[in-house]
């Protein structure tokens, strides 16, 4: 059985941080793609960050550049977000996907509620 489940969400300040933890079972973690991406409401779920299979390379919104930092743990199967200086505008629910390039097979978690409020 396949599970992706998230964590670390909740309210935080402007300027403040949270990390985000997704802890995956049920498929091999070191052979998928990693991926956070976040939904407002009213808008479209939108990429956030991606980390390869090795944790070698890196990706991000232009929008959380310099902000957030995505990482990877294979020995724990487990895909984490840092995020930093948040703003309002990073209120979302963030999801955790997996994604295994040569099968094309994805999956995801069921989401993390972020809210940047004063």
């Amino acid at each position: 059985q396949v599970q992706l489940v998230e964590s670390g969400g909740g309210l935080v300040q402007p300027g403040g941080s949270l990390r985000l933890s997704c802890v995956v079972s049920g498929f091999t973690f070191s052979a998928y793609r990693m991926s956070w991406y976040r939904q407002a409401p009213g808008k479209e779920r939108e990429l956030v960050a991606t980390i390869t299979r090795t944790g070698g390379s890196t990706d991000y919104a232009d929008s959380v550049k310099g902000r957030f930092t995505i990482s990877r743990d294979n020995a724990k199967n487990t895909v984490y977000l840092q995020m930093n200086t948040l703003k309002p505008d990073d209120t979302a629910v963030y999801y955790c996907n997996g994604y295994n390039t040569y099968t094309n097979y994805a999956y995801w978690g069921q989401g993390t509620q972020v809210t940047v409020s004063s």
